[in-house]
């Protein structure tokens, strides 16, 4: 093990969902008293394209850093161990330990090679500031969707304590943040027993706002259409104006016929309920593949009409990318990958016009935002806003005047 309480190098390097950055940032503050100098590499393998992404970095790293540990964990170094295994002074960390010391102690002590005095001589990845702090409330997955492989390994969905939840916003009140972003890999799966009684997403978000009353704004992430207690957590929002109004929804498709072969819990039908219970007042984000095995032009044509009826004010679309392991891999009537990309960009134009509809509709009004760097702040819509006139200091919540557009971002003047 290396010396104690020197000064503290430790490199972290995250791929894929935010959730990662907050995993791999636990990760650095747990080492910090036991190792000087080491990279933490958080990898993804929701794609096959992350996971090349994600060991091309790490034999980068291991070429330009020869006399440093770089622990490896994430989902990409639990698929494929063997990539990483085989480089120098790499310890690959399995998933159900990324969070056990132990196991990255273990590893650095069993390493074939001594490591002294180790040094980072080339590491140009920037650290993100962030304005607002991710709590993790849960993780793993129940479900078992045709195309994704999270599940496998991530494990079964465990969801956090209200008190381990608690303690984490509250560190977050006293570092200064005033938006808390609660995610995981499955929030809407949350649910616990609080007091003999079940407690799911839409009460720990009450309790949060009802226990900790420096919280300025709380968000929800990516959250799945069927969470259980959806209309709980849209009446939380209409009621609570510090629960921001927009939700980012795993839709996948608009198309019930491929959200049944996809192994989906929600429906087309269901989606239309929740925008018509946000009456408006709640904007609403999708994630959308295009190019699952069987989607036709007119099961395709199914997700548009649902886009262009509810109109989500953004669209994270991507072409279906199949993973071995998976059903979807295996499944009959692959769709061209040209194909895909095709219907990425109808939809991509279809969320542009929504969007813009909608941001030419907010002018004039007056909104809170989060400032994040560079007078670029977040309004409640998750839509960025450039604010003129003077520095404003980052983590500032202010109110602004929203007074034109500039591509996908707003412009306004600090009231």
């Amino acid at each position: 093990m290396q010396a104690e309480n020197k000064k503290n190098t430790i490199k972290t390097l995250s791929f894929g969902c935010r959730l990662n950055a907050l995993e791999a940032e636990k990760i650095q503050n747990m080492l910090k008293p036991y190792v000087n100098a080491a990279i933490v590499v958080n990898t993804c393998a929701v794609t096959a394209e992350a996971e090349r992404q994600s060991g091309q970095a790490v034999r980068k790293l291991v070429r330009e850093n020869p006399n440093v540990p770089v622990w490896v964990t994430g989902c990409a170094a639990t698929r494929n161990r063997e990539l990483f295994h085989v480089l120098e002074n790499t310890i690959v960390i399995h998933n159900r330990d990324k969070m056990n010391l132990s196991a990255y102690l273990d590893g650095l002590n069993n390493l074939p090679c001594s490591i002294k005095n180790p040094t980072i001589t080339k590491f140009s990845h920037q650290e993100q500031k962030l304005s607002k702090q991710f709590v993790q409330i849960q993780n793993g997955c129940n479900h078992n969707c045709a195309y994704c492989i999270t599940r496998q390994l991530r494990g079964p969905a465990v969801s956090f304590d209200y008190e381990t939840i608690l303690a984490d916003v509250q560190v977050a009140m006293e570092n200064g943040f005033g938006e808390i972003v609660l995610t995981g890999i499955d929030i809407a799966s949350y649910v616990h027993k609080k007091d003999g009684k079940l407690f799911q997403l839409s009460d720990l978000c009450h309790h949060l706002l009802t226990d900790v009353p420096q919280i300025k704004r709380l968000r929800l992430s990516s959250i799945d259409p069927a969470v259980p207690d959806v209309e709980k957590i849209i009446d939380l929002i209409h009621r609570e104006p510090r629960m921001m109004p927009h939700l980012h929804c795993s839709m996948q498709s608009g198309s019930d016929t491929i959200l049944r072969a996809m192994g989906r819990r929600h429906s087309a039908q269901q989606v239309r309920k929740l925008v018509m219970q946000a009456a408006g007042k709640i904007t609403f984000s999708w994630d959308i593949i295009c190019g699952f095995p069987g989607e036709t032009d007119k099961l395709f044509n199914e997700t548009i009409a649902l886009a262009q009826e509810t109109k989500p004010i953004k669209i994270h679309a991507f072409p279906f990318s199949p993973r071995p392991g998976t059903p979807a891999a295996d499944m009959p009537e692959q769709v061209d990958r040209s194909v895909s990309k095709k219907r990425v960009k109808i939809i991509d134009d279809l969320a542009h016009k929504n969007r813009s509809d909608f941001m030419d509709s907010q002018i004039g009004k007056t909104v809170q935002v989060l400032v994040e760097a560079n007078n670029i702040a977040r309004c409640p819509h998750d839509i960025g806003i450039k604010i003129t006139g003077a520095t404003i200091a980052p983590r500032t919540i202010c109110d602004v005047k929203i007074i034109g557009v500039d591509g996908d971002y707003f412009i306004g003047n600090m009231i």
